[in-house]
């Protein structure tokens, strides 16, 4: 009897455990919610500068950079980045964080956008380990209607420079002499930069799985 009882509640274990495992892959792997962009359909998009919460100053203006290809690409209207940046100073607002706490309905009023994009650089610099070094950049963005306040689409993107991974050549010696020398080249030459235009793209250009729709300039739009 202890017998049989054991292997039922071995038996529902199983099924439970397998269940289990079928509905983090579902959760995992579930699409985007994109009503809210659909209704919307932005034409036009204002980005912001990114909030920066990594150690690195250069983080901001590296990504701001290259934020406005991808959506361009993906057939939005991004207004100038410049032009944006100085009504900002012109109105006494210098950062990332103070531009970030302005309301919708102001930046509605002042730039007539449909959509704000909101970006916050995670990770940003060259990470060193024992037999390696890596830059890497990472990201998260999130676009608002700036007439209704909705929410239309948020995300992530990360990229690294070692994504090839070390192929271990050259014995202990060389991985860490190789390390110390890609770190060195890592700082002194910002080679996060160009991975911060790779992360950028990951995060904003449409057509990825869970990704931006496309916009009215694609030929693609309302295709998704």
């Amino acid at each position: 009897m202890t017998s049989m009882k054991t292997s039922s509640l071995l038996k529902m274990a199983a099924i439970t455990l397998v269940a289990g495992l079928f509905t983090g892959c579902a959760t995992q792997n579930r699409s985007y919610d994109y009503s809210a962009f659909k209704q919307s359909r932005p034409t036009s998009i204002l980005v912001l500068p990114p909030l920066n919460q990594s150690p690195e100053v250069n983080a901001t203006a590296s990504m701001l950079a290259q934020m406005t290809y991808p959506l361009a690409e993906s057939g939005y209207y991004v207004l100038p980045v410049t032009l944006v940046a100085e009504t900002f100073k012109n109105n006494g607002l210098h950062n990332a964080g103070e531009i970030h706490e302005v309301s919708i309905a102001k930046l509605h009023e002042i730039f007539g956008a449909d959509a704000a994009l909101y970006v916050t650089v995670t990770r940003y610099g060259a990470t060193y380990t024992v037999f390696d070094s890596a830059a890497v950049v990472s990201a998260t963005g999130k676009l608002v209607d700036l007439k209704t306040g909705a929410m239309l689409w948020e995300g992530t993107a990360t990229a690294s420079n070692n994504e090839g991974g070390n192929n271990g050549q050259g014995g202990l010696v060389g991985m860490l002499v190789a390390a110390v020398v890609k770190q060195i080249m890592n700082n002194v030459t910002d080679a996060s930069h160009p991975v911060a235009g790779i992360t950028s793209q990951r995060l904003l250009v449409a057509g990825r799985p869970n990704g931006m729709l496309f916009g009215p300039r694609s030929p693609n739009y309302q295709k998704d």
